[in-house]
């Protein structure tokens, strides 16, 4: 949603993913697929391959992007911009995911359901530098990008797990369950 064909110049094989990055024209069918209901969901496989692994030659290059940590604030700077609904961001994001997977207790701020949670900053204003970025590969194509907004704290399961640009590891996830 955020890159389109003409970035590969600056880029290169840092945005390599399949499906292939797509025009301008697509990225802008892709908002209106969100804006009119047609897309249910929106994620990403999260690649996080090594800078080593995605050098060279396009053909020979790994696929795939570290994505996840900037994923959710991409999406909502492409809403702050116009391109659609922070409600759909939400809507595409965590309630379809759980819906179409049938994912159960999660997706929705429900009594009962596991409290996966982001504390979102709307009013900070951050860039992506290589000592901000979480990855273990180290490395993003979102580097040199500002976006309007900032993720504060995390919690899974009902624990914090990401506060004031720290992770604590004590806490993992839980297995899903799926319903029928």
């Amino acid at each position: 949603m955020w890159f389109s064909d003409k970035d590969y110049k600056k880029y290169g094989n840092r945005i390599k993913w399949n499906p292939a990055i797509k025009t301008e024209n697509d990225r802008l069918a892709l908002a209106e697929g969100i804006n009119s209901g047609k897309v249910d969901v929106v994620a990403t496989d999260h690649a996080p391959h090594l800078w080593s692994e995605k050098e060279g030659s396009y053909f020979k290059a790994a696929s795939g992007g570290p994505m996840v940590q900037h994923a959710l604030v991409s999406m909502l700077q492409l809403a702050r911009n116009g391109l659609f609904k922070v409600a759909d961001v939400v809507d595409k994001m965590c309630h379809g995911p759980a819906e179409l997977y049938r994912v159960s207790g999660r997706g929705y701020i429900r009594v009962g359901y596991y409290a996966d949670l982001v504390l979102i900053d709307p009013g900070t204003t951050w860039t992506v530098t290589s000592e901000n970025i979480l990855y273990r590969c180290g490395w993003s194509p979102f580097e040199g990008t500002s976006f309007d907004c900032s993720v504060m704290t995390t919690w899974v399961n009902g624990n914090k797990v990401f506060d004031n640009n720290e992770i604590d590891e004590t806490f993992r996830g839980r297995r899903l369950n799926f319903y029928l």
